[in-house]
């Protein structure tokens, strides 16, 4: 059997096994074990040993727990909650200013988590029911909640950008500093979207009434103290760090302690609540500990093969294609695997292939994995099976039906494709920041 052909059959394999219901982890492990015992004999046995110690080895793991504890204290403990409600006072005069919020609410929540999950939650059982209360379009409001939170896999601290920075071999620091600029501009364009949108069509989103918003100015200022606490946590978790007083692993360690003393300060870090963050914390960081594992198992075996090589052979040298039409067929391909899979079965199949390619290429690792990760925000968004979907659909209020979910999304899409079109054609606005951090000295 041709390399090309293992190849095929190896990824082939772990694609079945996934749509299969298997976990992830051992979906991957398992074709992982079978290839290289196959190919290598009993001396596979050194992958996993020296995948293990490569995972233990490599520092900015450590971040990954400490950001997730970050995001959890911060929402068990309701400072996600007072949040919304700041946004709601001060946003609810504004013609969709709920919405607006709403999409401010995702991006701080993102900046204090990383998961996309996370928004959902919060989005779903906190703004959702407020809005739906108020008479804003169902349809409208299910879009600008699936769609804020999506940028929890863009917006730093993403778990996104740490897997891809660890499969890919590229710095999570630069991969981080390079969503933040794509992120915010992608914020900006949703609710520059809402904005137009309800100035068009005013029925889609009532303003708040007066008498909710009737409060002295004094009592609105004391509001702003629950926005507070999450820019102080931000600052001194990301400005530290691209200030260059803290490192990457520093940061995190920033962060998970500012979360913990602003619940002991806001008298609501009971040992229910430790206990539920820890006990999230442990099994999301497990999780992603086992994927990696996997993962660089499977890429060891994938890099033996010369897989790589192959693709480039045959895209390149016998379908003639230029590196931007390889670009563009790789994107297709992550819209068309984000209808059947999440984005770390995504990542785990194609980033052994892809990234040495990518690089082989000429284009940039760092803004490719910007790239990819607001290539698996659409996917997660598109039918018939996005993951969002279906995540909206189970935790979103009876009212809102599947099919209000899928035309939802809609306007949203397009609003995304436009923003990833802009970075393909202008890859600075990902790039700026971190050349601009780590090339100062």
């Amino acid at each position: 059997m041709s390399y090309e052909a293992i190849a095929i059959v190896m990824s082939g394999g772990m694609l079945v096994m996934l749509l299969t219901g298997q976990r992830i982890f051992a979906a991957i492990g398992f074709v992982s074990a079978a290839a290289a015992l196959g190919l290598y004999g009993t001396g596979a046995i050194e992958l996993p040993f020296n995948a293990a110690f490569k995972l233990f080895n490599w520092y900015p793991m450590l971040t990954l727990p400490l950001f997730v504890y970050m995001g959890y204290i911060l929402s068990e403990s309701g400072i996600a909650d007072d949040l919304y409600g700041m946004f709601h006072v001060w946003f609810g005069n504004l013609r969709g200013g709920l919405a607006i919020g709403t999409i401010g609410l995702m991006v701080v929540i993102s900046a204090m988590n990383g998961l996309s999950v996370a928004g959902m939650a919060i989005g779903a059982t906190i703004a959702l029911p407020e809005m739906l209360r108020r008479n804003y379009d169902k349809v409208m409001i299910t879009g600008v909640v699936q769609a804020g939170s999506s940028l929890g896999i863009l917006v730093p601290p993403s778990v996104v950008l740490v897997l891809y920075g660890m499969i890919a071999r590229q710095p999570v620091g630069r991969l981080w500093l390079a969503g933040v600029v794509p992120g915010l501009m992608m914020a900006g364009l949703f609710i520059i979207y809402i904005v137009i949108r309800c100035k068009l069509q005013p029925h889609l989103a009532p303003i708040v009434s007066k008498e909710e918003l009737d409060m002295p100015f004094t009592e609105k200022l004391k509001l702003l103290k629950a926005g507070i606490i999450p820019f102080l946590i931000f600052f001194f978790m990301t400005g530290l760090f691209i200030m260059g007083v803290t490192s990457l692993v520093e940061s995190s360690a920033v962060g998970a302690t500012a979360a913990t003393i602003a619940a002991i300060a806001k008298g609501t870090l009971t040992r229910k609540v430790i206990e539920e963050s820890i006990r999230k914390t442990l099994g999301i960081s497990c999780m992603f500990m086992w994927i990696i594992l996997a993962a660089l198992c499977f890429g060891a075996v994938f890099d033996g093969l010369g897989a790589v090589k192959a693709l480039e052979s045959l895209f390149i040298t016998r379908w003639e294609l230029t590196p931007w039409q390889v670009l563009i067929m790789m994107q297709l391909s992550y819209i068309v695997m984000g209808m059947f899979l999440d984005d770390t079965a995504m990542l785990v199949i194609v980033a052994p292939l892809y990234v040495p390619f990518i690089v082989s290429l000429g284009f940039n690792p760092i803004w490719y994995g910007i790239l990819y990760t607001i290539t698996c925000q659409i996917a997660y968004m598109t039918p018939p099976f996005g993951y969002n979907l279906f995540l909206m659909r189970a935790m979103a209020p009876p009212e809102i039906t599947l099919k209000d979910i899928y035309t939802s999304i809609v306007p949203f899409v397009l609003v995304m494709i436009f923003a990833l079109l802009l970075i393909i054609i202008f890859p600075q606005i990902a790039l700026w920041l971190p050349d601009l951090v780590y090339n100062r000295g």
